[in-house]
Order: C-alpha cells, then structure tokens, then sequence
C-alpha cells in the first residue's frame, strides 16, 4: 500500500496498459458507525478478494480511521500531479453548502489550504473529476448536509434545497467559469470523464429524477449536457410516494470507455450499457440485488414501464441481502464488478432500516466483456451484519494501487 499521494499505484501510462494489471486481491472499504446507535469508531475494512486465498470474503484487517479534525463534510478524493491530494466537501463544518474543495499534503496529509480561489466556493458540492487536457474540472452536487441529516424530505425537493447544477471550473485559474442547469437533473451525484485524457466528454448519474446525462465541450469552448438515459420511476402502492424513483447513486466506466455501469438504489438493479456511441447508450446488462420492489415487501408496484412483475428477494449464501446496490467498483480487466449496498446512515435508516439492524453486505458480480451482460457471483458475500463492535455499514471500494473510479491520467 502507498503511503504517499504522489507514489500511489503501479503508474500505468494508459487506461488500456491497467487493464493488462495484475488482478486485484484486496479491497479497502470504508464502513460506517455514525447515526447507527453503536457507539463506535468509523473504519477501514480491508477485504480478501483473492480466491487462492484461505480467507477469501473475509475483512482480514480492520483499521480505525476516526476523523481527527472537522473539515466540513468531506467526500471524493483524487491525486494531483502536483503530488498534493484534493477532496471535496458537501458543506461547512456546521452543516451548510458550501462546494469547496481541501488541498493536503501529499506526503504528510497535512492540511494546505482549499484550492478553490478564496471566496470562490460552489454553493452545494459532492464529487468532482478533472482533465488538464481541456484545463477543466466540473464538480456536481447533492445538498447541504444539516439536509441531507434529517433523512428524504419532498418538501425539500419542492423548496428547491437539492442541487441540479454542474459547476464548470478552469483548472488552472482555480475558478467557476460556466454552471450548467441540468434538464432532468435533480441530484447529480457522481461524475466520471472517459479515462481517455484526451476526451472532452463524460457522464454524470443524476440520483432523483433516475437520468444519465452526457455532458460535453462545444467549438467554441463551453460545456454542454443532455440526458442520454432514463430510468422510467415506477407507480407504486405502500411507499412514501406514489411513484418510486430508480434513484442512481453510483456510476462508472471501465477502463477502455466501453461500458457504462450504475445501480438503482432503490429500484435495486445494476445496469450495464454499452458507451461505444456516448451519445446513444444501448443497455447490455441488467441484474437485481435486493431493492424496495421485491416480492413479499411492504411495496407494490401498480405500474411498472420496464417489468412484468416484482423481482424476487435476494438470498446468497443463505442470507437475505438489505438494501439495494449502491457503491461500485470495476476490476482493471473489467470482468468483476464489486457492489456494497449502504447510502447514507440517515437515508439507510428510512428506506431500509434492516440494513441498521444487520449491516450491509458486499457482493461480486461476473461480467461479459464480449456480448456484455452481468452475473451474481453466489459463492462471494462479504457480510458486514458480522463486525465485531456490531453491524456496519460498508460503503465506497478503493484498490491500493488504482482503479476505475480514482485515477486519471494526464
């Protein structure tokens, strides 16, 4: 494991030399204790994936990572070339937006500064991704956090509290240049360019209205977006809401800019669409884990665009799987998706209290690289409910070395 920002990984040249790195064999996860009644530390779970190994599925070593400072609601991380590391923030450390961004250390992760210019900060933040190709970075946006603390509110909707904006940033002068107002965008959570450095393009997964919009550089130098994918919401009866969103909450690419890969939340269904023409996505792969639609729930569907009936629950290796896919993780070869099922402890706890109850849980899905396609791995489940200090809540997955998600190349 590197220990330095600017040492970090093997340094492949290309996206397509990665996928020709060695497998992975452990995973980190960071799991979750706040709001969950355990009076306990946050943590990082280290995650046997080898199956040679004797303690495959396992959490071989867990690490307390408790925060030591109160930076402001702090998110994605990415290396800079500078060796220095960059994170964004959801808000201030009292609760309100604020989408700026904090400068460490890439050696001793001491605090720098934000890199934003001062003053400077988008008004909501949540994940950003950057090309020094194009001199741009764009940040997206979720919500103040004293917001997103108090669970889902429509009324929050209607009062115009969630973002559906892009903030467009020049990556050298430090600054916004363009907000773009996303049609069908409420929430747009994570944002990924093609690993290709030289493209001048991406995707964003918008949580709410359940769209994956493309966003672009025009001749003349701006940036556009348009939806290209949309998650019809599905009428249903014994839900908060007459109509249940797909709500997106993770996206990714694979290394070779050919897929497409994001999960529904709370549909609970991960799709696979094949990106070779960015503008007109054509889905390949389609697999439910879990959800709030399945059969025998509180939850039924009166009308659905998409299915003829209600997906079966979700069982491996004898157990019943909480929640739905939520964090995922490609393999460098693009052949294992990794898939954790923890949102947010607030919002866990309002659309899927089991998963408070009984921890989350980790899977692994087999993928089809050549006619596309996805498949349950049922002899892989990483079992969270099992912690020694009591259930957690897994979240995002990290390679120590690189992955689909974290690097860009220059």
């Amino acid at each position: 494991m590197a220990t330095r920002c600017g040492k970090c990984g093997p340094g492949y040249a290309t996206p397509l030399e990665a996928m020709r790195g060695p497998r992975e064999e452990i995973v980190y996860v960071p799991c979750i204790y706040r709001n969950t009644g355990i009076e306990a530390p946050d943590y990082l779970a280290t995650v046997d994936v080898d199956p040679k190994s004797p303690q495959y599925c396992q959490v071989i070593e867990p690490k307390d990572v408790h925060a030591k400072c109160d930076l402001g609601y702090l998110h994605t991380s990415h290396c800079l070339a500078s060796g220095e590391l960059m994170i964004s923030a959801l808000g201030d450390p009292k609760g309100n937006g604020k989408g700026g961004f904090v400068l460490l250390d890439g050696e001793t992760f001491e605090v720098k500064g934000t890199w934003e210019q001062p003053g400077g900060a988008a008004p909501l933040g949540y994940d950003f991704w950057y090309q020094p190709r194009h001199n741009v970075m764009i940040s997206t946006e979720w919500a103040a956090p004293k917001v997103l603390g108090e669970g889902f509110n429509p009324a929050d909707v209607e009062a115009g509290l969630y973002g559906s904006h892009l903030y467009v940033w020049d990556w050298q002068r430090r600054e916004t240049v363009q907000t773009l107002t996303l049609q069908d965008g409420l929430i747009p959570l994570e944002i990924r360019f093609l690993h290709n450095p030289a493209a001048a393009q991406g995707f964003v997964g918008c949580a709410l209205s359940s769209t994956i919009q493309r966003f672009f550089k025009n001749e003349g130098g701006t940036w556009s977006a348009e939806k290209v994918i949309q998650v019809p919401p599905k009428k249903v009866k014994g839900w908060m809401l007459p109509e249940m969103p797909g709500l997106i909450t993770d996206i990714l690419l694979s290394l070779d800019d050919r897929f497409l890969y994001f999960s529904n939340w709370l549909h609970g269904d991960l799709r696979q669409y094949d990106i070779s023409a960015p503008q007109r996505p054509r889905l390949t792969g389609q697999l439910f884990l879990g959800g709030s639609i399945v059969k025998g729930g509180p939850v039924q569907v009166l009308e659905d665009q998409e299915l003829k009936s209600q997906p079966e629950p979700l069982v491996v290796k004898g157990k019943r799987v909480a929640g739905g896919p939520q964090m995922i993780q490609l393999s460098l070869d693009g052949k294992r998706l990794y898939v954790t099922t923890s949102l947010y402890s607030a919002w866990d706890k309002q659309f899927y209290p089991d998963l408070i109850r009984e921890g989350s849980v980790m899977l692994q899905i087999d993928v089809d690289t050549v006619k596309g396609g996805l498949t349950l791995n049922p002899n892989f489940l990483v079992d969270f409910g099992k912690e020694p200090l009591g259930p957690a809540l897994a979240h995002e997955l990290r390679y120590p070395g690189g992955d689909c998600s974290s690097d860009i190349w220059l």
